[in-house]
């Protein structure tokens, strides 16, 4: 292990408050630092304080003001972070669009964000086209376009309150809400962390960071605006590949990089690791699922560094909670089913369904208290209500807390399922199914996979004489869906349980595929 544990140094700038404090902050104390690796471009912190200038200039000749929503949909590259740092600037709000969404979910989010401008690879563009939105091309006309306006940022004073992504997660309805994020989502975790004098794991503006996890995923953003808090140089790929992961992580010397357990499970499998070079890795965070003993294990023997697991929603600014790299030492320790500890000034607490507070070892609802919560859904005051009580993040996620603080997660009170490090809401699925005129009913679940965590199956009970094909449902599930949403897996039943109400016994669906395992997610 690499025993990497200093904390941030020098610069300060997890106190900066907002997003273009940040830069403007990073760009005087470490403006010759390359901030962002590309491709073979390479970005200092002075450029990517001038260039967000430009980016928030262009958008305001744009007619883009405060508040306002402009999306974008594309593989991650430094242009993808200059549109949130340069929006920031302007206080607009950006919204990162999943480029794996099908056409129809692609133009809900746009539609319900009201998004004034759309900036897209002409390789998503085409997905767009329902939304009738302005669509700027990444490719061809991005850099001409931040580079014609006035280097002149407009002045806008954006608190640390204020709202600055906003990010779109599906639910138990399958209708996609938008998380509304404030500056102080992004600083608010590392800022307690040095008040408390904690060193995590151990950021420093010497840090090389791999950011693998996309921008439109809470995990992907946070750990890249992490990175620039720290003033750690940040090495892009498009999207995340084992095989060049790896090269990546030889050829820039990568210090510390975010994964999910699929993604290790990955990397271990690549045939270049077992030649490369990757000793300046010192430390692996991961997160998103559960990961399986016996790849953590394996991933500590062969990487032979850190490992810390993280665990938080989008509608709590990401992490929460951490299981910190020393308590990842003894391979059969109990803590290995931890998620962790909250952080400094996080709090946690386990709830029954009338709202008390339960003691240590009893299972009930998981719900966090972090100064990163969300300020709510866009334009879902119902469903915020739900969610965000008296501070309180309702995660829907069962589990316990035991007498040192450590929080097990043990299964679901929503439906959710994860694949992949994506989180996959069977409402969405089931309601695409019944569309479908052969299916009379239809229940989705999430079955173990140890590669992928989870995998989709679907129970279909048919319409009397109708017969459909298991093909056919998959290609009507493919015309609407995500290819990720899509059930790897459908079986034809004669009923499904419900209670006398007439609700889904999902558990008892579940269970015979859950059986004998330690926990009820993967």
């Amino acid at each position: 292990m690499s025993g990497n544990l200093r904390g941030a140094r020098g610069t300060g700038a997890e106190c900066a408050g907002t997003l273009g404090a940040l830069l403007r902050r990073q760009s005087c104390e470490r403006g010759d630092v390359t901030a962002f690796v590309c491709a073979e471009r390479r970005t200092s912190y002075a450029e990517l304080d001038a260039r967000t200038d430009r980016v928030a200039a262009a958008l305001a000749r744009d007619g883009i003001g405060p508040g306002d929503r402009i999306a974008f949909l594309g593989r991650d590259s430094e242009h993808a972070y200059e549109v949130v740092l340069g929006a920031a600037k302007l206080g607009a709000v950006t919204l990162g669009v999943n480029w794996r969404l099908a056409p129809p979910e692609i133009e809900f989010v746009l539609r319900d964000a009201g998004a004034k401008l759309l900036l897209a690879d002409d390789e998503f563009a085409g997905r767009a086209a329902g939304a009738e939105v302005r669509t700027l091309s990444t490719e061809r006309e991005y850099a001409g376009w931040r580079d014609a306006a006035n280097p002149a940022a407009p002045r806008v004073d954006a608190t640390e309150d204020d709202v600055v992504v906003q990010m779109y997660t599906s639910g138990t309805t399958g209708r996609p809400k938008g998380v509304m994020l404030a500056h102080r989502s992004f600083f608010a975790v590392m800022r307690a962390l040095r008040r408390a004098g904690d060193p995590w794991v151990g950021w420093s503006g010497d840090d090389v960071s791999l950011l693998v996890i996309p921008s439109f995923h809470i995990g992907g953003l946070w750990w890249a605006m992490t990175g620039l808090v720290a003033g750690a140089t940040n090495v892009v790929l498009p999207a995340f590949d084992a095989r060049a992961t790896v090269a990546a992580i030889e050829r820039h010397r990568v210090t510390k990089v975010c994964l999910v357990p699929a993604m290790i499970r990955m990397v271990l499998s690549e045939p270049s690791l077992a030649t490369a070079d990757v000793s300046s890795l010192g430390c692996v965070v991961y997160g998103g699922s559960p990961i399986p003993r016996t790849t953590l294990v394996e991933a500590q023997e062969r990487l032979r560094c850190d490992f810390a697991q993280i665990y938080g929603l989008t509608e709590t600014g990401n992490t929460a909670v951490c299981l910190r790299p020393e308590e990842h030492a003894d391979p059969e320790s109990e803590l290995l089913l931890a998620a962790g500890r909250p952080y400094p000034e996080v709090e946690v607490k386990i709830v029954d369904d009338d709202g008390a507070t339960l003691p240590p070892r009893a299972v009930g609802e998981i719900w966090i208290r972090s100064p990163a919560n969300m300020t709510g859904y866009w334009n879902r005051p119902e469903a915020t209500a739900e969610t965000l009580r008296d501070g309180w993040v309702v995660t829907g996620d069962a589990g316990y807390l035991d007498e040192t603080g450590h929080v097990y997660v043990c299964d679901r009170k929503k439906d959710m399922i994860l694949y992949a490090g994506e989180n996959v809401y069977p409402a969405e699925i089931e309601a695409v199914l019944v569309a479908h005129d052969g299916v009379a009913e239809a229940a989705v679940i999430g079955v173990p996979d140890e590669r992928w965590g989870e995998l989709v199956k679907a129970l279909v009970v048919l319409e009397p004489g109708a017969r459909p094909t298991k093909r056919e449902l998959l290609a009507h599930c493919r015309e609407g869906l995500a290819d990720f949403k899509v059930p790897k897996s459908i079986d034809f039943v004669d009923t499904l349980p419900r209670t006398p109400s007439g609700k889904l016994k999902k558990a008892e669906l579940r269970a015979p595929y859950w059986e004998g395992r330690e926990r009820k997610v993967n």
